[in-house]
């Protein structure tokens, strides 16, 4: 982020890269991830305090192995840690040993600090060791089975240090403390990323990027990422410059279009709603392939979205892109794999002629939420679990009609009503029914019944990245199915998802 300095992480292909860094963050320091191939210049130019070379899946000596030829330089320009693979980097470039182990590490293990003695549980994951330090380089700490768990080098340069396990997961033990003391200690970092102070840098940039006159078209969906950004450009520009649209697409929850303008009218945004049901159900009708409704509902938003906005005078549109969107849309290797299309308002900025403006691009979500509290917003919308742009539509297994629709918004308003009875609804990063293209034999009044299964889904999660199925107590599951069974017609048979991220995806579409 411009003007601001921090520690720098170079992806290798790490699935914990986000992770290392979420926890510089929560230490109050300001970090960002790019590629292990951005170019030595492009890093000079971000100042940084302190770099991370992150792990990744390869060995060294693969034949396609990310490497850098410029070590050394970065060595120069800033202290630097290697985690697992950066550590094997590391001891290959400066003339150390790297072998492949005879057995892959992977979990918890304890390692022994050769000063102190000192003992620890720590998360490996790694097919290759370091058997011979580089030159100069210090042994730190060895594994159980006597491999190097870590190295360091304070006269090269800036000074380089290396980790085989991973500080950044929760299952190593004072992994924080191990973060703490390189990016304090070491690289000498001052808090410069939290509350007041984000807020007065986010609103500077606005303005930086608005400029003094011009007007900011909004377009809100009810969701934390989209109010918050509203919010914070009010206060960046004044209620005056920004124009804040909703469209009701038909695909929302139970009373969702009419609570949700409500509370922003309580909370002082102008905001006009456009209620377009009718035009998404037509081309949406029949179609059950998922990416299939995805892009039709994007098509349609964009079209709604466009003829409600023509006659406004805006020079920018404000987008709630969040940092895994852009950071994942970067492929460390190039080509990534489309899991799922992202639904935004993708394609307005070019058709309408519009800038973009995207103030919280660098954050993570519950950097947002945290943001939104220091902005005073309203709680209700700060900590409504994630929505997904499509709503429904990727709910429904199968084609989307509105008989389905009120099925289930009746099932799915039934289980976040016990969630928000049980005191449940804040433990849960997500929780949702969908509704699936079954149909069962069940007994009801001593008649036979033929009619749809529903699943419950409800995961905890920091980002979403990750996520945990939540274990609820059987009483509450047989509350909330007997419910669904007995109110919302049409459904004769509740499951529960049991599944974690990954192998699955929170949505089931």
């Amino acid at each position: 982020m411009a003007s601001i300095k921090g520690i720098v992480i170079l992806d290798f292909g790490s699935q914990f890269t986000q992770l290392i860094a979420r926890r510089i963050r929560e230490l109050g320091v300001f970090s960002e991830i790019i590629p292990f191939n951005t170019s030595f210049d492009e890093i000079k130019k971000r100042e940084p305090l302190g770099l991370v070379l992150s792990g990744g899946p390869n060995s060294v000596y693969d034949e396609h192995a990310p490497l850098r030829n410029d070590l050394e330089k970065l060595v120069e320009l800033a202290p630097v840690l290697g985690i697992c693979y950066g550590m094997q980097l590391l001891a290959h470039a400066f003339g150390g040993k790297v072998e492949a182990s005879a057995s892959r590490e992977y979990g918890r293990m304890p390692i022994r600090w050769i000063e102190g003695g000192r003992d620890q549980i720590v998360w490996m994951s790694h097919g290759d060791l370091v058997t011979d330090l580089p030159p100069g380089a210090s042994g730190l700490a060895k594994s159980q089975s006597g491999h190097w768990a870590a190295m360091g080098h304070e006269k090269r340069g800036r000074g380089f240090w290396g980790l085989q396990f991973h500080p950044e997961v929760s299952h190593t033990e004072k992994g924080q403390d191990i973060l703490k003391r390189f990016v304090f200690e070491t690289c000498e970092a001052q808090i410069n990323w939290q509350g007041r102070q984000l807020v007065n840098h986010l609103i500077e940039e606005i303005r930086k990027k608005v400029g003094d006159k011009d007007e900011v078209l909004c377009a809100l969906s009810g969701g934390v990422d989209s109010t918050v950004t509203a919010t914070l450009i009010r206060q960046a520009i004044g209620a005056e410059r920004l124009q804040c649209v909703f469209v009701d697409t038909g695909l929302m929850r139970h009373r969702e279009a009419e609570q949700v303008l409500k509370a922003y009218e309580d909370m002082g945004l102008g905001v006009h709603g456009i209620y377009a049901e009718e035009e998404f159900l037509s081309e949406l009708k029949d179609v059950e392939d998922p990416e299939k409704k995805r892009k039709i509902i994007g098509r349609v938003f964009i079209e709604v979205f466009e003829n409600a906005t023509r006659t406004k005078s805006c020079k920018f549109l404000a987008q709630g892109t969040l940092y895994p969107d852009v950071i994942e849309s970067v492929n460390v290797y190039g080509q990534s794999v489309t899991i799922k299309s992202h639904h935004n308002v993708g394609g307005l900025p070019e058709k309408m002629g519009l800038k973009l403006v995207e103030p919280l691009r660098e954050l993570f979500k519950d950097e947002v939420r945290m943001l939104g509290a220091e902005l005073g917003v309203n709680a209700e919308l700060l900590n409504r679990h994630p929505f997904p742009g499509p709503g429904l539509a990727i709910r429904i297994l199968g084609a989307v009609n509105k008989k389905d629709l009120e099925i289930l918004r009746a099932a799915d308003f039934i289980f976040i009503d016990e969630l928000k009875k049980q005191n449940l609804y804040s433990e849960i990063w997500q929780a949702f029914v969908v509704l699936l293209p079954v149909k069962t034999v069940g007994v009801m009044g001593d008649a036979r019944t033929y009619e749809r299964v529903a699943s419950l889904r409800a995961v905890t999660s920091l980002d979403g990245m990750t996520a945990d199925w939540y274990p609820f107590e059987h009483k509450f599951l047989a509350q909330v199915s007997n419910r669904i069974t007995n109110e919302a017609k049409g459904i004769n048979r509740v499951v529960y998802d049991i599944s974690s991220k990954p192998p699955a995806t929170i949505e089931w579409e």
